[in-house]
């Protein structure tokens, strides 16, 4: 009887199983990440959510809904790059440079982890919802703690997280749709790109940076030591642990972790410069006009 092996560990026979395996994890991780995104999303109270403002839309017609403030955040995130300055530039290079270098190690750092082992390239199990621990904990532990101490500021931060996620997450699957990157569970070549995988890059990366970073940047300075510690430690144990189960190649996560934590940042200035804006209005009257002018300090 001839046989023929396949990447997915099975026989010609199961050619079918082994596809619709594959396709059903890549969307089970589109399907639980928009969820979770857009349940937290509903969940928080109206004052946590970024960027609300005190206005009704029946009663002012400026007023902005949630629909169209979430529509511009989309806007400015994808059009960023075209308001980039020198700065900006230079730290897309010394990321790309990264990513990079991080290639050249790729098949290294997978051996160092797999040990040469034979069964790395049949595992079934990627501990996708274990290494979300970390950062679930962060996001929840925020949260919590600002509803507990009834924390405005701690509600803001909890948003901005979430759009930090939401946006980095929606940006990493279409770079996956893309890239077409086999893992190293599926392969030990790693230039197996456009094989129809969903490697490159990792989720989890991203997602952890994306609120690790808010958590670690955000807040005043009195305790920075120990957000930065609690911020960056959980990301980057999430990284160790998608590298230990052989989930990732190492430039995954570090593709991950650079979206994660510039899309953290763009979160961080716009939920900034949201509360600190001020408008200048003039209303024509009958005889004459009426200027306000108003400014959100907090």
């Amino acid at each position: 009887m001839t046989t023929v092996r396949l990447a997915c560990g099975g026989m010609r026979s199961h050619t079918l199983h082994c596809k619709v395996k594959e396709s059903f994890s890549v969307m089970s991780h589109l399907a639980v990440g928009l969820v979770w995104v857009m349940s937290l999303g509903v969940l928080l109270p109206h004052d946590a959510r970024a960027d609300s403002s005190d206005c009704d839309v029946r009663e002012d017609p400026g007023c902005r809904n949630r629909g169209t403030r979430t529509l511009e955040a989309i806007e400015a995130y994808v059009t960023a790059p075209l308001h980039w300055d020198t700065e900006n530039w230079l730290y897309f290079a010394g990321a790309m440079t990264a990513i990079g270098v991080s290639h050249h190690f790729d098949s290294t750092v997978r051996d160092h982890f797999t040990a040469g082992s034979p069964s790395a390239l049949n595992s079934s199990n990627s501990h996708d919802l274990q290494d979300s621990i970390p950062t679930l904990a962060m996001l929840i532990g925020t949260f919590g703690y600002a509803n507990i101490s009834d924390d405005n500021n701690g509600r803001r931060e909890t948003n901005t997280m979430i759009e930090s996620a939401a946006l980095s997450l929606g940006a990493a699957y279409l770079f996956k749709y893309a890239a077409g990157r086999d893992g190293p569970d599926q392969t030990v070549d790693v230039n197996r790109w456009r094989a129809g995988g969903n490697s490159f890059p990792s989720l989890h990366a991203t997602g952890a940076f994306a609120i690790g970073t808010v958590l670690a940047e955000s807040g005043n300075d009195d305790y920075r030591w120990a957000r930065r510690l609690i911020g960056y430690g959980a990301a980057s144990f999430t990284v160790y642990e998608r590298l230990d189960h052989n989930a990732h190649w190492l430039s995954d996560t570090v593709a991950g972790a650079v979206l994660g934590a510039a899309s953290a940042r763009f979160a961080m200035n716009r939920s900034l410069s949201s509360r600190q804006k001020s408008t200048l209005e003039v209303t024509p009257l009958t005889r004459g006009a009426m200027i306000r002018y108003s400014i959100r300090l907090n």
